[in-house]
């Protein structure tokens, strides 16, 4: 059944152009969402922004309406979460402009997970990127943190692969509302909802927007505890985001990358006005001073692996820090195609190289100084 307070926050947010900022305004000046349904718009506070316009729309807006979108979203099993609901996430009420309604799917209680990362950066990433996302966000959801980002293309979508790898927890927040998905975004949803959320602040018929992107950033930078920004150009949206997260005092890192690139001029901005550069995941843990309790929390973590014989050594060796192409490992190592074709495949069958588009190769874990 719906609660009274949940629909009273729903009908709220649905008022055109009372906005989180404003409505929380307004129910903060008039005491609680109850008492706001019950005055007259004479009797309501003096609020700024609030014109006479302003006061017709939320004089004329509809119970029965809000009421009616419930329906939908139980027929459509899409949840909704609101301020007064005692899984709403704590880390949303330090914030002025918290959503006024969440739609969701999946587990409530995980959106107050601690602690969360947020994991971001640019939709249209290298292949280095996303494969550096995915392992570091298995390795952070290996040692239970959640993790939180778009669901977008590019290193969204590998921050939330790298946790599923993991069986961790992540959380994916949308631009639109949840029934506005294609057939792939859809899969996507319910693999994150198994163990962790899906939300939005969008009613479930409203397409993506592109003012919808920037509310949807500041959700994952105040739902987060630290904001890490993986590639991003200097126009990247992900770039709201890291504002965001350091206007709420949250931990902000960045990741640096080659100057001979556009990709990582958005980074290394972020790392020019404050934000702390990021080389290893292990580096995080100790700047949010985060420490695991006990053995063996992590059973995915990364392996020693010991090269087999001179061949391994000299190959893993040149990969060290790099993307190496095939050509160069078979003139720098001297050895024919046919020849290094079969250690690389061995080594890439063990979990040791990942092979990247275009030929090349590049270490998945840490070697033996041996």
């Amino acid at each position: 059944m719906m609660s009274d307070s949940r629909l009273n926050w729903l009908r709220l947010s649905m008022v055109r152009g009372i906005g989180p900022m404003l409505g929380n305004r307004l129910i903060s000046a008039c005491g609680n969402i109850e008492a706001l349904w019950q005055m007259s718009t004479k009797e309501l506070p003096p609020i700024d922004g609030m014109g006479p316009q302003l006061l017709t729309a939320l004089k004329n807006s509809s119970r029965q309406q809000a009421e009616q979108l419930f329906r939908q979203c139980k027929t459509a099993q899409i949840n909704l979460l609101c301020p007064d609901d005692t899984d709403w996430p704590p880390m949303l009420r330090s914030i002025d402009d918290a959503p006024l309604i969440l739609f969701y799917r999946g587990n409530a209680e995980r959106l107050s997970h601690q602690p969360m990362l947020a994991i971001v950066g640019a939709r249209h990433a290298s292949a280095e990127g996303k494969l550096l996302t995915r392992r570091w966000s298995r390795y952070f959801a290996e040692r239970k943190l959640a993790i939180i980002s778009g669901m977008a293309f590019g290193i969204d979508s590998s921050a939330h692969g790298g946790a599923l790898e993991a069986h961790g927890i992540t959380i994916a927040a949308l631009g639109c509302g949840l029934q506005c998905l294609n057939e792939q975004q859809q899969r996507q949803v319910a693999a994150i909802a198994k163990n962790g959320c899906v939300i939005s602040e969008f009613r479930p018929d409203q397409s993506a927007r592109p003012a919808h992107f920037p509310r949807r950033n500041r959700l994952i930078a105040a739902l987060a505890q630290a904001t890490l920004v993986m590639e991003a150009d200097i126009r990247s949206g992900s770039l709201i985001t890291a504002r965001h997260a350091a206007s709420y005092g949250r931990d902000l890192f960045a990741v640096p990358g080659s100057v001979l690139s556009g990709n990582h001029e958005g980074c290394h901005q972020l790392i020019r006005d404050g934000a702390m550069l990021l080389e290893k995941a292990e580096q995080l843990l100790c700047e949010i001073n985060y420490h695991e309790d006990g053995p063996d929390k992590h059973p995915h973590a990364d392996k020693i692996y010991h090269a087999a014989d001179k061949f391994e050594a000299e190959i893993l060796t040149k990969m060290a820090g790099q993307a190496v192409h095939l050509d160069l490992l078979a003139e720098t190592c001297s050895l024919t195609l046919p020849e290094l074709s079969t250690i690389l495949l061995r080594l890439e069958l063990q979990g040791v190289i990942e092979r990247l588009p275009g030929s090349r190769y590049v270490l998945a874990m840490e070697l033996s100084n041996r």
